[in-house]
């Protein structure tokens, strides 16, 4: 089959990863592949080298300064839809919002269910969701939102994870973390509202009341959106509770493996997720998980994970998780990551797509 695959970004968010790694299990299994994506703030391609069986379509996307998020969101749709054809592809698979309003017919992957408060976003994230054909989802969780929101029954197919790499990564430490931040808590996704920020610093100030030393480290955090009130009420709350957090934003893919498995734990707090990448990975590494108490994340991370909700919650978890080692959830934990490998998604996939 020849596929198209659309994504709205270069860089390392949750949907753009597995959109790529999507994309090469299906070149794998014998696929014809191309990837489209729009290119920002200047990048030339992907934040990774993508395997060569997998074909790219970078569509330039400059930046305005200035421009309300609203107005980009849209100007992203129009710059793609202008750029797409849809002919001589048997399957047009939209992986986000933006993609799903810039074609007229496809496949829809719904990571997880936006909540937007501007006319333009809510009128976006609901077409992406009424239009598409067939809808695909990571977790049951967020199938049953679909099915409560829109009445719509989507097939539930799993991410995938690069198990092997974190593994790999926790046999052989990379000792240059270790010996920059000490012992530290890690974070992956950002600072902002979604990912629950502010919890997890409440968490980490009541941390170091026992443990002056323990470092808070936050990875990550490419983002379309516009955080930085946010991000200063953050900046303002750190300072209020004498905590020195390390924000390092993007990390190198080659670099994120020996962050994730030298973390003494690694900590989740995300108001919504679709399934929580990131978190797995750190299972792979065989690094302690605390996540929030979601529905999603019991779904996914049971019986690896420690479950929290209030900040005082997190911080007795992760103190837990990392003065009394767990080997039956660590093995848990690293067996889960090895059951969802990306030739099994690609194959389900496969499957979805001969159906239609």
């Amino acid at each position: 089959m020849r596929i198209a695959l659309l994504t709205y970004s270069t860089k390392p968010r949750g949907g753009v990863v597995h959109t790529l790694s999507l994309a090469e299990a299906l070149a794998a299994a014998g696929q014809d592949v191309t990837v489209w994506t729009l290119a920002r703030g200047g990048d030339g391609g992907f934040f990774r080298a993508v395997d060569r069986a997998v074909r790219q379509v970078i569509v330039p996307f400059r930046d305005i300064p200035g421009e309300s998020v609203g107005d980009r969101v849209l100007r992203s749709i129009a710059v793609m839809r202008a750029a797409f054809d849809p002919r001589g592809y048997d399957v047009v698979h939209a992986q986000d919002c933006i993609s799903a309003n810039a074609v007229e017919d496809c496949v829809r992957t719904v990571h997880h269910i936006d909540h937007f408060t501007t006319p333009e976003l809510i009128a976006c994230h609901e077409r992406a969701i009424a239009r598409p054909h067939t809808h695909v989802c990571v977790s049951a969780a967020v199938a049953r939102e679909l099915a409560a929101g829109w009445g719509i029954a989507a097939t539930v197919i799993p991410n995938g994870v690069e198990a092997e790499r974190f593994a790999e990564a926790a046999r052989h430490a990379d000792l240059r973390w270790r010996a920059r931040f000490g012992r530290y808590v890690l974070t992956v996704g950002g600072i902002e509202p979604r990912k629950g920020s502010m919890d997890l610093l409440e968490a980490y100030a009541l941390l170091t009341d026992t443990d002056p030393d323990l470092r808070l480290v936050v990875a990550g955090g490419e983002t379309l959106f516009d955080y930085r009130d946010y991000r200063t009420a953050w900046d303002r709350r750190a300072a209020a509770l004498g905590v020195d957090p390390v924000v390092l934003g993007r990390v190198g893919h080659d670099d994120l493996p020996g962050l994730v498995a030298s973390a003494a734990v690694f900590a989740f707090p995300s108001l919504k997720e679709g399934f929580g990448l990131a978190a797995m990975e750190a299972l792979a590494a065989g690094v302690p998980l605390v996540t929030r108490d979601l529905a999603v994340f019991r779904e996914v991370f049971t019986p690896a994970a420690r479950f929290a909700t209030t900040p005082r919650d997190f911080a007795e978890s992760m103190h837990h998780a990392m003065t009394t080692p767990d080997p039956t959830r660590r093995t848990a934990g690293r067996e889960l990551a090895a059951r969802h490998t990306w030739p099994t998604a690609a194959a389900k996939h496969i499957r979805l797509y001969k159906a239609l």
